[in-house]
């Protein structure tokens, strides 16, 4: 390593000669024991990809991208902002993933990329300032080696396309100086950063870097890898939260041909929800996917739901709305402005309104899967599709007790997250399978471990159902002046460390509007008791409760007569800061209200009152992003139609607004599909879908043909974008069939609901 710059107190950059001329540059942590960049960077095998950004001799540029790319874009986007502080040839770009980063010092491991986490809308605040400095500092390099060779100063000297260019017109590429730029010394303080107007590939759209891969097949996910010639592994797992296994007949599974064994799977204890194998289970092993299959069917295993079975919706419904209620029992106060109850008497009108929503799973396509290869003594090494590299580190290391460098974690793309991903039980089975006793003649073989989609299903870390009761008082002048909400959910951080009196922090946002918008404001969360995995969500946890808030905040318009826009436009006031604890804050209110008018001006909102179709609007702040849905649906004789959907966003400065157009269309789409159909219920104790018949993922009607999107030009810092366009979706249809229909959906999903009140 031949130089180091200071950036910050937390992060610094590094850089090194590699071979064959190469310039190499990546980013560590400070404190930590830095790993030599993999041998695999420094040749020609590029397997496996270091923390580094290498320029080779013949031009090229290999970029290491540390977030999984599950669908969200990352890889793209994560490396256009290198590329472009570089000045590099998009062309002559090659984006590769990284494993886990991470070594030992101290004792203890250090994680030399930083959080490695996709799917929550971070990927891209997270990485803005380290990802631009690592491609400030080789583009400072490789001036300096140019201003040597042409003997003119570095400033006069500039980087442009993959060449450095002279004030009179002489190029050297990028792939001359490589070499050259590893030797120079570094310099003392951080290179500065490009002017936003000389970006020449951040806010320029951009195809996804492994779009040609995936519309021929070529892709390979996760499911797609494999090591060496790996023993198959399916898992019958015990439907029913915390119930045990009652019977089955082992014999006969490992009389199906092809299959070598049939392994008890126990989940460890006394670790966090999320990082275990999920429930009793039994693992066949054999040489191929349907051996497998065939020796799990021919076990014919019984299970036993055990003490207090999972109970229904209606039945949780029913503790929420008796919660509600009794004064007796004290929910968690989120948030307490003013006094609504003192407000409430005085007000001029009140209105109340309760809204359900189910259970709700998260259907990747891919669903989960892991490879792991383990010699007892010496390594480990994991395959795996997950949004939390890091996660993953930890169970394997948990689980085996080797160093970082005995651990070496891989993650291809995902088949979708969601945040199903950020969940490591499919890990810790595919390693309780590796380490287990087994047959001679199978014992050193890697594991692959297959999920099917009832498996998925089933077994899934659901979004968790909720009940919302929403009061509000109006005055005179027909302003919102007090404001009520209470939510009762199970929590999906409960059981992973969180204490008792913060876990409605996975169910509602303290500051989401209306909060700091109605002088009396009152928040409250009252825990349901549940034995059903749960987890995030994409969105989550601003889903639901924009869902009951934005429809309510139409039913108060519709109650006082008004435009549900012009109530909306009112309720935001004189543009102004919000206070905001949450991440992104403060909430901006004109950037609020500049995207309710470009929603409502595109879908042409003037055609509200007089239309005969339904007009509907919602928007939400959703980690520093402002979104806003028009969505205009039509009345049929058995249901709706949905003609048009316009969503806009503006989410600071856009990094790949091509990228950001396929999040927010996919977004709007998922929570349509999601809203209009979708369920989890259980019955006698365990869930009930099994596939896709029963849970029916929209394919096309009543689906729009397209998401029209407007992304609003801003220089602010940008924010993340993979769930922003969920929350106001699905309220923004409520509120168009509402006006189509007269039916006002309280419950979800939607026509099932509507079917019933029409």
């Amino acid at each position: 390593m031949s130089g180091e710059v200071r950036l910050s107190r937390r992060r610094f950059l590094k850089y090194a000669a590699g071979t064959a001329g190469a310039l190499v540059v990546g980013i560590g942590t400070v404190g930590a024991v830095d790993r030599p960049p993999p041998l695999g960077l420094l040749g020609d095998a590029w397997a496996q990809l270091g923390p580094y950004l290498r320029i080779a001799a013949d031009g090229r540029i290999f970029i290491g991208v540390r977030d999984p790319d599950n669908g969200e874009g990352t890889a793209t986007s994560l490396a256009r902002i290198i590329a472009d502080e570089l000045d590099a040839d998009w062309s002559r770009v090659i984006v590769e993933p990284l494993g886990v980063g991470v070594v030992q010092g101290n004792g203890e491991p250090k994680f030399t990329y930083g959080r490695q986490r996709s799917g929550d809308a971070t990927s891209i605040p997270a990485a803005w300032a380290d990802l631009r400095q690592a491609g400030a500092l080789a583009r400072w390099l490789l001036l300096q080696a140019a201003a040597r060779r042409l003997g003119v100063p570095a400033e006069q000297l500039r980087g442009e396309n993959g060449t450095v260019v002279a004030a009179d017109g002489r190029t050297i590429p990028y792939g001359d100086l490589a070499s050259t730029a590893a030797t120079i010394d570094a310099p003392t303080s951080a290179p500065p950063l490009k002017p936003a107007e000389r970006y020449q590939l951040i806010g320029k759209p951009a195809g996804d870097v492994d779009a040609r891969a995936i519309v021929t097949g070529t892709q390979r996910y996760a499911f797609d890898e494999t090591i060496g010639d790996p023993v198959i592994a399916v898992l019958a797992r015990c439907p029913y939260p915390g119930g045990t296994l009652e019977s089955a007949d082992r014999d006969a599974a490992t009389k199906v041909p092809g299959v070598y064994a049939v392994i008890d799977i126990a989940p460890e204890q006394g670790q966090p929800a999320g990082t275990a194998a999920q429930s009793a289970a039994l693992a066949v092993l054999a040489r191929d996917t349907w051996s497998a299959l065939s020796g799990r069917a021919a076990l014919k295993a019984t299970w036993k739901a055990g003490d207090d079975p999972e109970p229904t919706a209606s039945a949780h419904e029913q503790k929420a709305l008796e919660a509600f209620g009794d004064d007796t029992v004290v929910p968690s106060t989120v948030r307490n402005d003013g006094d609504v109850m003192a407000v409430r008497k005085k007000a001029a009108r009140a209105l109340e309104a309760t809204y359900f929503q189910p259970w709700i799973a998260h259907a990747t396509a891919e669903t989960p899967n892991c490879v792991v290869r383990l010699d007892p003594e010496t390594s480990v090494t994991v395959i795996a599709s997950t949004q939390s590299p890091r996660q993953v580190y930890t169970v394997v290391q948990r689980m085996t007790g080797f160093r970082a460098d005995q651990i070496d974690i891989q993650v291809p793309r995902g088949g979708g997250g969601f945040g199903r991903r950020l969940e490591t039980d499919y890990v810790a089975e595919a390693m309780a399978i590796a380490l287990a006793k087994k047959p001679d003649d199978i014992r050193n073989r890697p594991v692959k471990v297959l999920w099917t989609r009832d498996d998925d299903l089933v077994r899934d870390y659901y979004r968790p159902l909720a009940v919302h009761r929403l009061n509000a008082s109006l005055d005179r002048k027909k302003n919102i002046v007090g404001w009520h909400q209470r939510m009762a959910s199970p929590s999906a951080i409960a059981g992973r460390g969180t204490p008792e009196n913060r876990l409605w922090q996975s169910e509602v946002v303290a500051d989401a509007l209306p909060a700091g918008l109605v002088p009396n404001f009152r928040s409250d969360w009252y825990p349901l008791a549940s034995k059903m995995q749960r987890g995030e969500w994409r969105g989550s946890p601003n889903v639901t409760p924009t869902f009951a808030s934005e429809s309510f905040i139409d039913e108060l318009a519709h109650s006082v007569k008004a435009n549900p826009l012009d109530f909306r436009l009112a309720l935001l006031g004189e543009p102004r800061q919000l206070p905001y604890g949450g991440r992104g804050g403060p909430i901006d209110t004109a950037r609020m209200a500049n995207v309710l008018k470009l929603a409502a001006e595109r879908l042409d909102w003037s055609r509200w009152l007089r239309s005969e179709n339904g007009l509907g609007i919602a928007c939400a702040y959703v980690f520093g992003a402002y979104v806003a849905h028009a969505v205009e649906v039509a009345p049929t004789t058995d249901g709706i139609d949905i003609h048009r959907v316009v969503c806009v966003a503006d989410v600071g400065r856009v990094v790949n607004p091509l990228g950001l157009e396929a999040q927010l269309q996919g977004a709007t789409m998922d929570a349509l599909s999601t809203a209009l159909n979708l369920a989890i219920t259980v019955k006698d104790g365990k869930v009930q879908q099994t596939g896709f018949r029963d849970y029916p993922v929209a394919a096309t009607q009543p689906l729009p043909y397209e998401v029209e999107t407007i992304v609003v030009p801003s220089t602010a810092d940008p924010s993340g974008a993979s769930v922003i366009g969920v929350p106001s979706a699905a309220p923004a249809l409520a509120n168009a069939v509402f006006r189509a229909t007269a039916v006002r959906v309280r419950r979800l999903p939607l026509l099932r609901e509507l079917a019933r009140l029409r």
